[in-house]
Order: structure tokens, then C-alpha cells, then sequence
């Protein structure tokens, strides 16, 4: 080792805990969930051949043109996706079993260049009756372009381990 290397004990590095439990959530809480994401054309592109979406409008900037958009549109599921996604840290990043999504509600298209951002409310929240440690979070989740329009909604519900379960 040379003179000018430094060497770092594990404490020196804080440990964060990820996600929330069960407690923290509050109904009628609001979370606005950060970083956005912008979805570029070849995002768009991708997205729309790996899931064999073939319609024109996802890889045809012309053909989307004629139907009266500025671009390529973005497949809503791609949409979704990236909604759901930028939820995470904030919601189920802790673990626990996605248990599905109601009510969604694709609002307008999204095009190349457009900047998703995403926020939730907390609707509802109850003990599981099938898995001790756990509780049911449902919450309603809303994306919006760089504008505040609204693009997607959706509640999602998940089970979420409870504090007194880890200790």
C-alpha cells in the first residue's frame, strides 16, 4: 500500500436501510417520487420491438405524423412501466409481493423527449389475514409529463412487511 492511500473501515460507510414498512405509511399520504425520466426515441424503440409491438405509430415517425402526432408515440406500457419504476424506492422497494395494479387509466400519449415524473397517495392499509408480518398497502399513483399533464393512473397494491415482523 502506498503512504497517500487511505484505507476505510466498514463503519465509516452509513448503512441505509431501503424502502418503507408497513408503519410508515399513513392514509392519505402524499409521495412525490423523484428523478423523473425522460424516454428517448430509441427507449421507444426498443421498447416496442422486444415486446413485438408492431404498430407503426411505436417505430414509424412518419406514419405517426400523418395520424396527427409530433413524433413517435411511446408505448403506453413503456409509460407505465417507467411510472411504476420511479415509484419504487418510495413504495416496495423493501420487498414484498407486487400484488397488482386497478382503475389505470392511460390519460394522453407520450412522445420521444417527454420527462415522466410520478407521485402516489396512500389510499388504504390493512393487516394481511393470510400472512402474519404483513400488511396491504394500495395506493394511488399518477404520472405526469414535463407540463403536469397527466399522462397515467393507477392504484397498485403490494404486501408490506411490518416493523414488529424484523425484530
Amino acid at each position: 500500500m502506498n503512504s497517500h492511500e487511505q484505507v476505510l473501515e466498514p463503519s465509516a460507510f452509513p448503512v441505509r436501510t431501503r424502502g418503507r414498512q408497513y408503519e410508515d405509511f399513513q392514509v392519505g399520504q402524499r409521495l412525490d417520487h423523484h428523478w423523473g425520466r425522460t424516454l428517448s426515441a430509441g427507449d421507444a424503440t426498443l421498447f416496442a420491438t422486444a415486446t413485438l409491438a408492431y404498430n407503426p405509430l411505436y417505430f414509424n415517425a412518419e406514419h405517426a405524423r400523418e395520424e396527427g402526432h409530433p413524433d413517435l408515440v411511446v408505448h403506453p406500457l413503456l409509460a407505465l412501466c417507467t411510472v411504476v419504476g420511479l415509484s419504487v424506492e418510495d413504495l416496495s422497494e423493501a420487498g414484498g409481493p407486487f400484488l397488482g395494479i386497478d382503475d389505470l387509466t392511460f390519460h394522453r400519449a407520450v412522445h420521444p423527449g417527454d420527462t415522466l415524473s410520478s407521485a402516489s397517495t396512500v389510499l388504504a392499509k390493512r393487516p394481511s389475514g393470510s400472512q402474519p408480518g404483513f400488511g396491504i398497502v394500495t395506493w394511488r399513483t399518477e404520472g405526469r409529463d414535463q407540463h403536469g399533464d397527466l399522462v397515467v393512473a393507477f392504484t397498485r397494491s403490494n404486501l408490506v412487511v411490518m416493523r414488529e415482523a424484523q425484530s
